[in-house]
C-alpha cells in the first residue's frame, strides 16, 4: 500500500513539474513594432501648459486636438511635428511627458515591442545644455492597438 501511495505521489510530482516547465514562452517573446516619431522636444512654459508628468494613449481626434491646444498654449510646439492629421482608425498616439526640469532634457524612444498582452516602449532620457526650465516630451504613432501600453 505504501508503495502505491509513493508511486502515485512521485508520478503526480513529475506531472506537475512538467506542466510548470512548459517551453511555450508566447507571453515572454516579443516582436518589434514599427513606430513613427511625430514630435519631440520640450515645453518651455514653466508648467503653464498644465500637462503633468504622464504617458498618454490617444485614440481619437478630439483628445488629440485638445492635447495639441494645451501644448501650444504658451509656445507653438506643434509647428515642429511631422504630422498633426492622424487616422485613428489605423493608428494610436503615445505622448510621453517628463516632469518639469531645470535645464534641458530630451526623451529618445529607443524601441517599441509587442507581446501577447502589452506594448512596451523603451525610452532614454538625455540631458542637453540650456539655462531654462523645460518639460521634455516625445510623441509617437504606432499601429492601432487596444493592448496595455507600458513605458520604460
Amino acid at each position: 500500500m505504501k508503495a502505491k501511495i509513493f508511486t502515485l505521489l512521485f508520478i503526480s510530482t513529475i506531472a506537475l513539474f512538467i506542466s510548470c516547465n512548459n517551453d511555450d514562452n508566447s507571453d515572454i517573446q516579443s516582436t518589434e513594432v514599427n513606430f513613427t516619431e511625430i514630435g519631440k522636444g520640450a515645453l518651455f512654459g514653466d508648467g503653464q501648459e498644465g500637462i503633468s508628468q504622464s504617458n498618454l494613449t490617444i485614440t481619437n481626434t478630439n483628445d488629440w486636438k485638445k492635447l495639441i491646444a494645451k501644448m501650444n498654449s504658451v509656445n507653438n510646439v506643434s509647428n515642429n511635428f511631422t504630422e498633426t492629421e492622424i487616422n485613428f482608425n489605423k493608428f494610436t498616439i503615445i505622448a510621453i511627458f517628463l516632469e518639469i526640469k531645470g535645464g534641458g532634457w530630451e526623451i529618445v524612444t529607443e524601441n517599441v515591442s509587442e507581446n501577447h498582452n502589452t506594448i512596451s516602449i523603451s525610452t532614454l532620457e538625455t540631458p542637453f545644455f540650456t539655462s531654462v526650465i523645460t518639460q521634455p516630451f516625445s510623441i509617437i504613432k504606432i499601429p492601432k492597438t487596444n493592448k496595455k501600453i507600458i513605458v520604460k
